[in-house]
């Protein structure tokens, strides 16, 4: 019989989550007991709901995921946990975190991953926790694990257990009198079988083969490389050239693991000459994708959703279950509200986080969604799923019988086009950045901005119609999210959008988005940042952003 330890400790102050979950440095969780904390904080809050009282555990993969998976298993045997279901090696992406809570009607899950912020000894770290459903923790919760942590002042543990996670199997443990089991799992085998349902595998097979489509894949050396092989390489018959960077790494190789035109810049350089006639890069839990086209054709993540909200006919699972509907994260160009409004399906704008789509989809009103920032998913699970995206389009692909430039094109001859990008400020100074924000809430609350008309440094005039800070009511439970991000509205549609970004580990991050329609095809082809340079120019003058940080120029630029 293993013995319990009663482990005084002093709370930590800055242990309250973020967008998705706790994120800082390795060197943070380091310290003496801040690992321990947090995770005792969580099993607090949310032990009094067990049902079954089964905990999934996964991650990206990344430094110091396995010593906090063996501090985890710990902890719980020493809580109400009865039962750890835990990923080979610790490693399983968001998605299938996602999908093996809802499968075997676990309570929750805890997820180890910073997401696609950059891994190892020296930079980031992270623990987050999903619900029964399969999502991300709302803030009814992570605020709950917050008030604990403030005031935690000891914690249980079960220091003598220890389980080979590297060995699939049941470990059955004797904890207290109590039974405590360990199943550690094949961390994609469920994940691939759920694909497999969803999508005709077969036609996407015959369409590779018959177009002969080539494809190229990088899994930035995070968790996706195993699912890459399983999926592209195993059942879709691609060669292991087409697969890059597959080998789980704990700091990704040295690579930036954020599927974006300056961090996964080796996949568009690969892709330039026009060998390949698909490409696709995952982020380092797995959740996010970037889809590129012939010569690195860009898809810019508003429209990818617009597209495939397009074409789900195509696809199985929404042939046999329906669509009820559309969502996207508010800063998301509004390019699939034009297709939801075609099609007669409910369209909702939620705050940027994928909690906010749990309730919408639960109550059988949401199909798919997305969000800027390289965030495609559907109801098959509650995160976002950057694999289910690649299929996708490959099911259009497959159906269509076009190129990933053609589908666009013929999308913005139908629709028009949402012009969108986001400028990037990483690590600015935290006092820089706030006081940006304040500036531009005074504008909000004074309303000094409205009606007035801003001429831009190339001529073009712009008038405020609007300017507000981002509110959003649940219409499922009614809860209020408020000040989600500046919003200025222009009186021809345009918008931009001011936040500060809640996933990094340090700094703060400034986000700049700016959207504008353009009908006129003809105009559809041109380039997205000529067409928005008059917006850009006007939001650095309402936000003095180069005054308040002294950055001339941003980190990403999508």
């Amino acid at each position: 019989m293993l013995e319990v330890t009663t482990t005084p400790t002093v709370a930590f102050s800055d242990q309250k989550p973020g967008t998705s979950g706790l994120r800082k440095k390795v060197k943070v969780f380091q310290q003496p007991n801040y690992t321990e904390n947090f995770v005792q904080s969580i099993f607090q809050a949310v032990e009094d709901g067990f049902r079954s009282g089964t905990i999934v555990v996964g991650g990206d993969g990344r430094y110091l995921g396995p010593e906090v998976t063996q501090t985890i298993v710990q902890l719980a045997a020493a809580n109400k946990v009865k039962k750890l279901i835990v990923a080979q090696n610790g490693i399983m992406s968001t998605p299938a975190v996602s999908h093996v809570i809802r499968k075997y009607s676990a309570d929750g899950g805890i997820v180890l991953t910073a997401s696609h912020n950059p891994g190892g000894p020296d930079n980031d770290f992270g623990i987050k926790y999903n619900i029964a459903n399969g999502g991300p923790a709302p803030a009814s919760v992570t605020d709950k694990i917050y008030e604990i942590s403030k005031s935690l002042s000891s914690y249980e543990i079960c220091k003598t257990l220890h389980v080979d996670i590297g060995v699939i199997g049941v470990y059955e443990f004797d904890v207290r009198g109590s039974l405590f089991t360990v199943q550690v799992i094949d961390s994609v085998a469920d994940y691939v079988t759920y694909m497999e349902e969803i999508f005709d595998f077969a036609a996407i097979n015959a369409y590779i083969k018959e177009s002969q489509l080539q494809l190229l894949i990088t899994a930035l050396n995070g968790v996706m490389g195993p699912y890459v092989k399983a999926v592209m390489c195993d059942k879709l018959g691609l060669p292991d050239s087409s697969a890059l960077a597959c080998t789980p790494l704990p700091d990704f190789g040295g690579l930036h693991p954020d599927p974006n035109l300056t961090y996964a810049a080796s996949l568009v350089t690969a892709m330039q000459d026009g060998t390949y006639d698909f490409g696709a890069a995952f982020d380092g839990d797995g959740d996010r994708n970037m889809i590129l086209g012939k010569s690195a054709f860009f898809v810019c993540p508003s429209d990818s959703l617009a597209v495939l909200a397009n074409h789900l006919e195509c696809i199985p699972y929404f042939r046999k279950n329906g669509v009820n509907g559309f969502a996207r994260s508010m800063p998301t160009a509004a390019a699939v509200d034009l297709v939801a409004k075609e099609k007669k399906l409910p369209m909702y704008e939620v705050p940027t986080g994928w909690k906010f789509f749990g309730n919408l989809m639960d109550a059988g009103q949401l199909s798919l969604c997305g969000e800027e920032s390289f965030g495609t998913g559907s109801d098959h699970i509650r995160e976002k799923d950057g694999m289910w995206t690649v299929l996708a389009w490959l099911s259009v692909l497959a159906h269509t019988k076009k190129s990933v430039e053609q589908l666009l094109t013929d999308h913005w001859k139908q629709y028009g086009r949402n012009f969108f990008t986001r400028y990037d400020y990483e690590a600015c100074e935290t006092e820089q950045a706030e006081a940006m924000m304040a500036h531009l809430t005074a504008l909000v609350e004074n309303g000094s901005l409205v009606n007035q008309s801003i001429t831009s440094a190339t001529g073009k005039m712009y008038t405020v119609q609007k300017m507000d800070n981002f509110k959003y009511v649940d219409p499922i439970d009614k809860t209020v999210t408020s000040k989600q991000g500046i919003r200025v509205i222009l009186s021809d549609g345009s918008r931009i959008v001011f936040r500060l970004s809640g996933t990094g580990s340090s700094g703060s991050t400034i986000r700049l988005y700016v959207d504008s329609y353009e009908e006129k095809f003809e105009n559809t082809q041109l380039s997205a940042q000529d067409m928005l340079a008059a917006l850009l120019d006007i939001a650095f003058q309402i936000s003095k952003l180069k005054e308040f940080t002294g950055r001339d120029a941003p980190t990403v630029i999508t």
